[in-house]
């Protein structure tokens, strides 16, 4: 037992030096939130907002790392998006009958208020509201929940994606 103690030893410290290199920390999860708001206020002002909606998928979603759950908040009559074409269609408009392209409102402005962050090694979790601003100063309060992973290159990427209008009793 004495001669596998440095091997066991060594096979700890690469371990522990690989978990920690995914790690997401919450100031990454802040970051990207920021990120994925610029993005949106990006595609509705972009010259080709199909273009630019495509590359913000490509930047912020988990597509091509595994599985995404992405339930946006205008979406219901197909109301799941499990592919980037129906997230596309989502955000510009194409593909499904409902969507009118969410992005291309367009906002000037998104803004996150965090009810919580939790990171747990190279995926975390975070809930609260985000406030999209349109250029007329109307801000549109939509509940979240966001699920992040950090992909083999070190990229965080949005693997659940939940959002909704608060509930009213109207």
């Amino acid at each position: 037992m004495k001669k596998a103690m440095p091997y066991l030893v060594v096979l700890a410290v690469l371990i522990t030096f690989n978990t920690h290199a995914k790690v997401i920390s919450k100031a990454e999860v802040e970051a990207a939130q920021r990120s994925w708001g610029q993005g949106i206020v990006h595609i509705g002002q972009a010259e080709n907002p199909t273009k630019a909606a495509i590359e913000h998928i490509e930047t912020f979603y988990a597509f091509d790392d595994g599985p995404v759950l992405f339930k946006p908040t205008l979406a219901s009559v197909d109301q799941f998006r499990g592919t980037k074409k129906e997230a596309l269609s989502y955000f510009v408009g194409q593909g499904l009958a409902e969507d009118k392209g969410f992005a291309l409102a367009p906002y000037i402005k998104v803004r996150w208020e965090n009810e919580g962050i939790i990171t747990l090694g190279n995926s975390a979790l975070a809930m609260g509201n985000y406030f999209f601003t349109k250029k007329d100063g109307e801000e549109i309060k939509v509940e979240y929940s966001f699920g992040y992973i950090k992909n083999q290159a070190g990229d965080l990427k949005i693997n659940l994606h939940h959002s909704s209008l608060p509930f009213s009793r109207q």
